[in-house]
Formats: structure tokens, sequence, C-alpha cells
């Protein structure tokens, strides 16, 4: 029930963006669902591909983002950050700001391309105590392909999940995540673990419905 309500709430976003004037992107790109959108799509392809590719180097990021944690989060207090109810959506920055963050990348990196083809993505994601603003955190990651922002955003939630039951240890998530997430998306977002954990919590609908979280 709970997917079927992301699914509708992201094709009523779409309906709503028809009468009106588009924002750069499309739907998929609007501040307040860019990850939900991202993160249906995943979960549908998780259902019918539970394994990724090998990762390539169009799949990484750039050398220059081996990603970046945040301090103020360990493991000692996960209980009262990134566990808590509304936390991802607290620390996320503002869409003012990511926003231009997005298009002086696109720019640079991706001349040309459509703005809707790229999420600005957390490399190691807000909701595991990713830094939200270090640009060694941020890259441009594609929402089509073969291991997309789709399927990133699934295991950024599985995680988030599995953190946060204890399961696994947060050094491990956010190593995992930067350091190869299309071999950790393999290693913990199963089938098992997409089924368990994706979607069962109102914090998704609440939390990862901005440019990351948790993903």
């Amino acid at each position: 029930m709970a997917l079927l309500g992301a699914v509708a709430a992201f094709h009523g976003v779409r309906s709503g963006q028809a009468g009106g004037k588009p924002r750069e992107g499309g739907a998929c790109d609007l501040s307040g669902v860019a990850s939900l959108c991202d993160a249906v799509t995943g979960l549908s392809r998780s259902l019918s591909t539970p394994i990724l590719p090998i990762a390539t180097a169009s799949m990484l990021p750039p050398a220059g983002t081996p990603g970046e944690t945040d301090p103020g989060v360990t493991q000692a207090n996960i209980e009262t950050t990134i566990c808590r109810p509304g936390y991802a959506r607290s620390a996320r920055p503002d869409y003012s700001i990511t926003g231009s963050i997005k298009r002086r990348l696109m720019t640079t990196e991706h001349p040309g391309e459509q703005f809707g083809d790229y999420e600005l993505d957390h490399l190691i994601p807000i909701s595991i105590g990713g830094a939200p603003l270090a640009s060694r955190n941020l890259w441009l990651q594609p929402r089509h392909g073969a291991a997309t922002a789709g399927d990133k955003n699934v295991l950024a939630y599985v995680l988030w999940r599995l953190v946060c039951t204890h399961r696994v240890p947060l050094v491990t998530a956010q190593r995992a995540i930067s350091h190869d997430w299309p071999t950790a998306y393999r290693t913990y977002a199963t089938p098992e673990n997409v089924a368990r954990y994706h979607f069962r919590h109102a914090e998704l609908a609440s939390d990862r419905t901005q440019e990351i979280p948790p993903t």
C-alpha cells in the first residue's frame, strides 16, 4: 500500500505540472519529488532485475568525489541523529542551494544535456551520515542506464534501515556505498531486504522526497 501511495503521489505531481509552467528538468527533478521518483523507479527495477552489472567508470562518481561523512553523526548517536524521524529532511540543504550546485556541475560536466537526466546525488547519503554540502560528497548521477540514481536510492534506503536496526555498522555502510555502490547493491539490496524494508515506513515518504535521503 505504501508503494502504491508513493506511485500515486508521483503521478499526482506529474498531473499537477500539466497545467502550469514546467520546472527545469521535468517532474522528476522537482525539489519535492526527485528522490521519491527515482526510488520508485529503482524499486520497480530491483524487483525485476535484482542484480546490477559489475561497476564501470560510468557508474561511479569521478575520482574527486570519494564521499565525505558528517562528523556529527557517529555509531554512538545514530538513535538521536539519522534514525530519528525527520532527521534527513531537516539536514538536507534547500533546493535553492542544491539547484544552483547542480546547474554549475551540469554546465561543466554535461553541457547541452538534459537537466532532468541526472540527479545531484550525495555519494554517502545524508540518511547514513553523509556530509550534506561537501563537494567531495556530491556528484551528478545518471537517471538512465545500467545502474541508475533509482537503483542507488533503493540501496540507500535499505542501508539506512539496516544501520538503524543495528544489522550493519554505520561505518561499514558508509564505506560500502562510497567505495563501489553497485557492488554494495548486490550485497545489501537483496530481494529479501528490499521486500523487508523498502517503502515500509512513512519516513521514506517524508525524508526521501527531496534530493536525498535516504538517497
